[in-house]
């Protein structure tokens, strides 16, 4: 059950499990609809569990900095977009910025941690009132809009001020589509784009070392299944199997948007795994759809109260789910 004892603000609000029985179709979570990815899962069922990770987790930073093209000591890894997200507002130690509506936690972890949080609706926005703020968030592409937000924005709001671009589904989207900001942080999640949403392991590049995100880390951080799994998505044959998915993706995505706007809907696509709905009454219809056995994200969260948030699907689930729409709407 929820602690209702925390003030609603503070009580996190995602798509996956809500406490209910397990539906037969989950349009709520952003994963990879092809994972997870097998020789990924070997490698995490390999782990030897028997023994702590190195607490510094060296050899696995000096292979991710390896990846990214920079030292280890830029490369911090982490329980999780979420855990990271959290440690990079305590190390900044004030105002939040945000380019809304996206992901609910940036906001969260500031107010968890007694920081105010700003929120933009424009880039120009965003870049007006970046000196006011400690620490920026975007999430590219945007979670739930899809948006790409433009390099010159990005590469100008990096300049300004610290900025953290999260890019926790750009792995599915067509191949190159990360952003060039070499002056931002660049916040990994590669548990969506691996099909393994089960296990908390991310990472963050930095622009340059900060110490203050080590020390605010508890004592391993990952275990040693996490620990695999990171260094099982650096590796060539992992990076095939995630390319093989893109156009799947891509394909089942714009299948899915057909369908809905057949229905005569609106409909936002991203250019990775999801896409928006506009329904009307979003709670009333995710509730309706769930009895159905479907489970999907109501954006209400987001500041979207009448869309729906779905991830693309294989085309069995799409014709369920369509079916399912129509008599909810109705």
């Amino acid at each position: 059950m929820p602690d209702t004892a925390a003030p609603p603000w503070l009580r996190a609000t995602h798509g996956g499990p809500d406490g209910g029985p397990e539906p037969a179709w989950d349009f709520s979570t952003n994963a990879n609809p092809l994972g997870p990815c097998p020789a990924v899962l070997n490698a995490v069922r390999s782990a030897d569990l028997t023994r702590y990770p190195d607490p510094a987790f060296t050899r696995l930073r000096a292979g991710l900095g390896a990846r990214h093209h920079v030292a280890a000591d830029r490369i911090v890894v982490g329980a999780g977009a979420s855990e990271l997200i959290l440690r990079l507002v305590r190390a900044s130690r004030g105002p939040v910025l945000l380019l809304g509506p996206t992901f609910g936690e940036y906001a969260r972890c500031a107010q968890a941690e007694g920081y105010p949080v700003i929120t933009a609706q424009t880039q120009s926005e965003f870049l007006a009132r970046q000196p006011e703020a400690a620490l920026g968030f975007v999430c590219w592409p945007n979670n739930p809009t899809g948006a790409c937000w433009a390099a010159d924005f990005l590469n100008a709001a990096s300049r300004r001020g610290r900025l953290v671009i999260d890019l926790a589904y750009a792995p599915m989207g067509p191949e190159g589509i990360e952003p060039d900001a070499a002056g931002a942080i660049r916040l990994y999640a590669p548990n969506k784009s691996f099909g393994l949403t089960g296990l908390r392991a991310g990472y963050a590049v930095l622009t340059q070392p900060w110490p203050d995100l080590e020390w605010l880390a508890p004592a391993w951080v990952l275990g040693a299944a996490e620990v695999a799994f990171l260094q099982a998505v650096a590796t060539s044959e992992a990076e095939t199997w995630l390319a093989s998915t893109r156009p799947v993706i891509a394909t089942w995505r714009r299948d899915l948007a057909q369908a809905l706007r057949d229905l005569g809907l609106a409909v936002q696509e991203s250019p990775v795994s999801f896409l928006l709905a506009e329904v009307g009454d979003a709670a009333a219809t995710a509730a309706r759809l769930r009895l159905a056995g479907l489970r999907v994200r109501d954006a209400a969260s987001f500041g979207l109260p009448g869309w729906i948030r779905l991830r693309a699907a294989p085309p069995e689930w799409r014709l369920r789910l369509i079916a399912a729409l129509a008599d909810a709407l109705r």
